[in-house]
C-alpha cells in the first residue's frame, strides 16, 4: 500500500456506511482518482477516490470525496474529520479529510451541475435532466443520522445524495426516481454524477441530485412520537389521527406502485418461481438460525408459513418496487407523504435489487416498520404488560389502516393475499434478526418479539 492507502485502510472500516463491519480488511487500493476541484495553489483540493476493499473472499468498491489542505490551513471545525497527513499523489505533505464536511468545497459541486459547457466532458460527468434548473450559491450542509450513503442539503433548493458503496451501472435510486419524475410522491430528480470505472461496461452512478423537500418530518419520528405519547397516556384521538396518516401512506404507496408498473417492465411469478422464492426464504432462515440461536424456537412455524407460500396456486404480479421500504424512507411535508431512497437494500448486489418483485414485499416492509416503532419503545420497559399491550395495539391499528389505504388506492388487496404477505413479513423479520445481531444487539428483541407474536396467530396484522 502507498501512504494514503494505509491511512484509508484504518479509517474506512470505522465509517457508518462501511458494509463489511466485523470482517478483517485484508487489502485496500485506490482503484481510480479524479480531481474535481482545486482552489488556488494553497488548496483546498477535492479528489474523488474509488477504493477497492478486499475482505474474506469478497471485493467491494467505495466512493470517498477526499479533501486535502496544508496542515496550517485546516479550519478547526474540520480537524475531527481528518484522516491523516501524507504526501498526496506525489506532492507535498497535506492533511487529508472527508470533504463531505467541507462546505467550501461541497458548495462548488452545484456549480459543476450548472456549468453545462463542461459538465459532460471529463471522466466524472455531471448530468442534468431536461428542463431541470440547478440553483447555485449555497454551501452543502451534511445531513446526519444512520445512513448507508451521504446526503448534502443546499439551502432549500437541492439535496445531493452520494452513494458510498458503488455497484456497476446506474443506481436503482436514479432509475426509479427518473421513472417517477413529475410524481407528487417523490422529490423531483434534477441530475446525477457518473463515471466510467474499470470493469463496468456502462457508467456508474456516483451521486443523485434532487429537489429538497422543506419542512418535512421523517415518518419514523412521527410514528415513535405518537407511540410515546400513547404510552404516556395520550388520548385515543391522537392514536386515531396517526391511523389516518397510515391509511394515507398506504394509498400513496399504491399510487407509486401503479406509476412504476406503468413506466417500467412488469411480469408474473410462475408456480415454479414461487416455489424457488420460498426455498430462498428457507435458506435465509437456516443461515439466520445458525447465527442467532434464539430464532430456533420459532423456526418450525416460520418454515410452515414458507411451505404454505410455496403452494400458492396463482401467478403473482411482479414489477420494480422500492425494495427497502420502511418509515425511515418516507417524509411528511404539508402536501402529503413523499417516498425517498429507492436504492433497495444496499447490502444486496445491484443486479438483485433491479429484479422485479411482488409489490407485497414493500407492503410487508412497512408493516414490519410499524411493529418496529412499537417494539423499539419497549426496549427500555421490559416486563410491563400494560405498556406492551398498548404498543402492540397501536401497531395493529396502523398496520390495518395502511393495508386498507393500500387496497383503496388500487394496490393488491393484502387481505386477499395473506399467505404471500405472511411469508414476505417473516422473510423481512429474519433479515432484521441478522442485522440487529450484527449491528445493534440491544435491538435484537424487537424482531424476535415480533416473530414470536406472529407465530401465535394464523394471519398477519
Amino acid at each position: 500500500m502507498c501512504e494514503l492507502e494505509e491511512l484509508l485502510a484504518v479509517w474506512l472500516p470505522r465509517q457508518r456506511w462501511f458494509s463489511g463491519k466485523g470482517i478483517p480488511l485484508r487489502r485496500l487500493r485506490i482503484l481510480s482518482r479524479h480531481q474535481l476541484l482545486s482552489v488556488g495553489p494553497e488548496g483546498p483540493d477535492l479528489n474523488l477516490l474509488v477504493l477497492e476493499a478486499g475482505q474474506r473472499g469478497t471485493t467491494s468498491r467505495y466512493q470517498i470525496m477526499l479533501g486535502s489542505r496544508p496542515p496550517r490551513t485546516l479550519p478547526a471545525h474540520l480537524a475531527r474529520t481528518a484522516i491523516g497527513v501524507c504526501q498526496v499523489f506525489g506532492g507535498r505533505a497535506q492533511v487529508v479529510y472527508d470533504a463531505a464536511h467541507d462546505e467550501e468545497l461541497t458548495g462548488l459541486l452545484l456549480e459543476r451541475f450548472a456549468d453545462t459547457e463542461s459538465a459532460g466532458r471529463s471522466e466524472v460527468r455531471f448530468r442534468t435532466l431536461p428542463g431541470a434548473r440547478v440553483r447555485t450559491g449555497e454551501p452543502g450542509r451534511l445531513l446526519t443520522g444512520e445512513q448507508s450513503n451521504t446526503s448534502l442539503v443546499f439551502g432549500r433548493d437541492h439535496v445531493l445524495k452520494t452513494f458510498r458503496r458503488l455497484w456497476p451501472g446506474p443506481n436503482p435510486d436514479l432509475e426509479l426516481n427518473t421513472a417517477l419524475s413529475g410524481s407528487p410522491y417523490v422529490a423531483e430528480p434534477c441530475g446525477w454524477i457518473e463515471a466510467d470505472l474499470p470493469g463496468s461496461p456502462t457508467p456508474t452512478t456516483l451521486a443523485m441530485l434532487q429537489t429538497f423537500v422543506p419542512e418535512a418530518t421523517d415518518g419514523w419520528v412521527l410514528a415513535t412520537v405518537n407511540v410515546r405519547s400513547l404510552l404516556a397516556g395520550a388520548t385515543q384521538e391522537r392514536e386515531a389521527a396517526f391511523a389516518e396518516e397510515a391509511a394515507l401512506l398506504g394509498r400513496t404507496t399504491a399510487e407509486v406502485h401503479r406509476s412504476l408498473s406503468q413506466a417500467l417492465p412488469t411480469d408474473v411469478l410462475s408456480l415454479g418461481e414461487i416455489s424457488d422464492l420460498a426455498e430462498a426464504m428457507v435458506e435465509r432462515l437456516a443461515m439466520a438460525t445458525a447465527e442467532v440461536p434464539e430464532l430456533a424456537e420459532h423456526a418450525q412455524s416460520v418454515m410452515s408459513a414458507y411451505s404454505d407460500f410455496s403452494q400458492v396456486d396463482g401467478p403473482l404480479p411482479t414489477q420494480r418496487v422500492h425494495g427497502d421500504y420502511h418509515l425511515g424512507q418516507v417524509i411528511r411535508p404539508e402536501r402529503g407523504w413523499v417516498l425517498l431512497d429507492f436504492e433497495g437494500e444496499p447490502t444486496m448486489p445491484v443486479q438483485d435489487r433491479r429484479r422485479l418483485s411482488n409489490p407485497l414485499r414493500d407492503v410487508a416492509g412497512m408493516l414490519r416498520s410499524f411493529d418496529y416503532a412499537a417494539g423499539y419503545l419497549l426496549i427500555d420497559h421490559p416486563g410491563e404488560p400494560d405498556l406492551e399491550q398498548s404498543a402492540r395495539s397501536w401497531a395493529r391499528h396502523n398496520r390495518e389502516a395502511f393495508c386498507r389505504g393500500y387496497a383503496d388506492g388500487g394496490g393488491i388487496d393484502p387481505e386477499k393475499h395473506l399467505i404471500a404477505l405472511r411469508a414476505f413479513e417473516f422473510d423481512k423479520a429474519v433479515y432484521e434478526v441478522l442485522y440487529e445481531a450484527r449491528n445493534r444487539p440491544n435491538w435484537l428483541r424487537v424482531p424476535l418479539d415480533s416473530i414470536a407474536s406472529a407465530v401465535a396467530t394464523s394471519v398477519p396484522g
